[in-house]
């Protein structure tokens, strides 16, 4: 196995268990490590650190490791039960009125590079890093010690996520079991199909689940408009919690089919009323709000992708999410609210709030905020990693 020796005084971080070491703290390698590479870290002084994943990037090691140890189906399989059990402490997992959950989530569940979501009985990897990639076949062994028969498939959708093309291609496709896709699953009660074959990410956005409930309990009465609606989730809360009417909107025609379905099922099992309404526009965000009325929505959800993927973005996405806040607050009816939110790793709350501080300067109206944002106990932050906060949200009442 590799070693890696740190830079002096380069090895604070990794001491705390921060689980990333960037390229500019290594000083040497005992040989040229391969991408996706099990290396041992070590101090400049020669004290063992732990052991990760090597990266040929500016996060040259995701550590998985801070003590000796073997990097195996048993470790993967411990880990998970770990993960299991803080789903089944928070009461997500299992059973219950949802079975669509977040089973790891990377460096939250000290499995950095990692994502499992779990859809009924499927389970769906997504490998961030080649290393992890590469261990798919002992995180599906150890899933099934894990789940049993509870298992009836996985899925690895990881071709989108990798970026070492040029080393291998990443097909994605079941490596174990086969099961349909689409296929509904329920969250607190409300049914959604999910295609975690051609849907984004691995299906579903699980990660607004206590944001969509929060948005049902303020729909009674409300027009809303469902900005980046994806397939729907939050125009089905909003709906199932009184709305007048909501409208959603993306620039997507694959989703339209996928959200008139979710609206449908919901209204069949009497969670929609039928003298609601509902109406997807294809189209634009920003040409769609330039079009609409003033006053016409009394809730706007705005839930965009994320603006700023690296640090050098930052800027420009600040801009982006100011501008588009801006105009949303134009819009919206007096005593209206507004959910807006980044889901950009590269952007703290400071940042994005202070975006959203100009863009209500821009509008020139009053604007308080009635609760902060984030993501729920399935998207665990660890402690020792803060970028893990990723979701960043504002609940706005607009005068």
């Amino acid at each position: 196995m590799i070693n890696i020796i740190l830079k002096k005084r380069r090895d604070e971080s990794v001491k705390r268990f921060h689980p990333w070491i960037f390229s500019g703290a290594i000083d040497k390698t005992s040989a040229v490590p391969q991408e996706g590479d099990i290396v041992r870290v070590f101090s400049h002084e020669g004290e063992f650190l732990g052991s990760g994943h090597w990266n040929n990037g500016s996060i040259a090691v995701r550590m998985l490791l801070f003590e000796e140890g073997e990097i195996d189906v048993r470790f993967f399989t411990e880990r998970i039960h770990k993960a299991l059990n803080l789903r089944m402490v928070t009461g997500i997992a299992p059973g219950g009125n949802t079975s669509a959950y977040r089973l790891v989530h990377g460096e939250g569940d000290n499995l950095p590079g990692l994502i499992i979501d779990v859809y009924n009985d499927t389970f769906v990897v997504q490998a961030h890093s080649f290393g992890m990639y590469k261990a798919i076949g002992e995180i599906k062994m150890a899933l099934k010690e894990v789940f049993g028969e509870k298992l009836k498939a996985v899925y690895n959708k990881s071709s989108s996520t990798i970026s070492v093309k040029d080393i291998v291609s990443f097909p994605d496709g079941y490596i174990e079991g086969n099961s349909e896709s689409p296929v509904a699953v329920f969250e607190n009660g409300k049914e959604f199909l999910v295609d975690w074959v051609n849907g984004q990410k691995t299906g579903f956005f699980l990660d607004q689940r206590d944001n969509r409930a929060l948005v049902e309990s303020l729909s009674r009465g409300r027009r809303v408009l469902n900005l980046f609606s994806y397939t729907g989730g939050f125009s089905v809360y909003a709906l199932a919690g009184g709305a007048v009417s909501a409208d959603s909107v993306d620039s997507s025609r694959i989703v339209k089919e996928l959200i008139e379905k979710n609206i449908d099922i919901n209204r069949k099992s009497g969670l929609i009323p039928y003298d609601s309404t509902h109406n997807f526009f294809c189209t634009d965000v920003n040409s769609f709000l330039k079009d609409c009325k003033d006053g016409q929505y009394d809730l706007i959800i705005v839930d965009p992708p994320a603006f700023a993927k690296h640090r050098d973005s930052v800027s420009n996405a600040l801009r982006g999410y100011q501008r588009l806040n801006a105009a949303v607050i134009e819009k919206i009816s007096a005593g209206g609210l507004i959910f807006t939110f980044s889901c950009s790793q590269a952007i703290d709350r400071e940042a994005f709030s202070l975006a959203i501080f100009s863009a209500a300067a821009q509008a020139k109206r009053k604007v308080r905020i009635l609760s902060r944002l984030t993501q729920p106990a399935d998207h665990p932050v660890n402690i020792f990693h803060p970028e893990g906060d990723y979701l960043k949200g504002l609940l706005l009442y607009v005068e």
